[in-house]
């Protein structure tokens, strides 16, 4: 087989389509076959040295995508050959095989192609457990998306929007905001102007809850929470928040939570229910992933380049 490598941390130049020998499937996984991979920053991070990476180079990144089952766990009925399956947290999936826990494994109803699934799996599962557990998003309530035009931000605007909420979206480019409003949101807006535009729409109240996955914004987003509110932190795409005093909390009576989507899919089961909880969303039409961008898979320097470019406007995919 060949798989997307790099010996080197570094630009997108780094990565190579290189020839590779074929995964051995452990106990208890299958040979997986992959006919869409989602790119992601986190794969630019790791890329760039970091985030953390076992083993020894050449590195293989990714950790989402679908296929179609090659070698099963032998004697399984539910995952033959041919069956097709997704997944959101198995390493190196960026290789024509890719060895995956069974327990991993997602089925793909027949409505739901591969590239939906790589679209959707991170991304989609991320913004149900932010709308659903980290806080319980209600009709009514005023919501605030940091990074609202990339693929879970959109996913995330039309979750809220199912629910009811008030939604302001920030983004950086006229563009983005403009993908922003057609996903659903009430106001789109600049980081130049975001906290303004929130208190206009609340009377000065502040939003019900905000969500930052951009980090160094995570003290205007305190500020921005009205009293009572809560800031969901989930990612640091700008680089670590400052410290937060406690007592910032306390005057306010804010909650600052955070948010990680394995604290959430606790085992097979569940992740598989929270799946077709996704898909039927997707089905009903609440939820409609937007595909910025497909290279493949053996052009995956020229797709890190595009993502890091901050052009995109909804999720990169690998094709194979």
């Amino acid at each position: 087989m060949h798989a997307l490598t790099f010996d080197r941390f570094g630009a997108a130049d780094v990565l190579q389509w290189t020839p590779r020998p074929d995964p051995v499937p452990g106990p208890g996984q299958v040979l997986v076959r992959m006919k869409s991979v989602g790119l992601n920053f986190a794969d630019v991070y790791r890329r760039n040295g970091n985030y953390h990476l076992s083993g020894e180079a050449p590195w293989v990144l990714g950790y989402e995508g679908a296929g179609v089952v090659e070698v099963p766990v032998e004697g399984d009925t539910q995952f033959p050959a041919g069956t097709r399956v997704g997944f959101a947290d198995m390493p190196h999936a960026n290789a024509e095989l890719v060895a995956v826990d069974r327990d991993r494994l997602i089925p793909l109803p027949d409505d739901i192609d591969f590239d939906t699934a790589a679209a959707v799996l991170l991304q989609g599962l991320t913004a149900q457990y932010l709308v659903t557990d980290s806080f319980q998003a209600r009709a009514g309530d005023v919501a605030v998306v940091h990074a609202a035009a990339g693929g879970g931000g959109l996913l995330l605007v039309q979750m809220l929007k199912s629910l009811g909420a008030v939604v302001v979206g920030i983004a950086s480019s006229e563009s983005k905001r403009d993908a922003v409003i057609q996903a659903g949101a009430d106001v789109a807006a600049d980081y130049g102007d975001w906290v303004q535009a929130t208190r206009s729409l609340t009377g000065g109240h502040g939003a019900n809850v905000v969500y930052d996955s951009v980090g160094r914004t995570l003290t205007d987003s305190l500020a921005t929470a009205r009293i009572g509110g809560t800031v969901v932190f989930y990612g640091m795409a700008a680089g670590d928040p400052d410290p937060v005093d406690p007592r910032v909390l306390m005057d306010r009576s804010l909650t600052l939570t955070g948010g990680d989507l394995w604290n959430v899919l606790t085992g097979p089961e569940v992740r598989r229910e929270r799946a077709a909880a996704l898909f039927n969303q997707i089905r009903q039409g609440q939820v409609t992933p937007r595909i910025a961008a497909r290279y493949a898979l053996r052009d995956g320097a020229r797709a890190h380049a595009f993502l890091e470019s901050r052009a995109a406007i909804g999720k990169v995919l690998l094709t194979l």
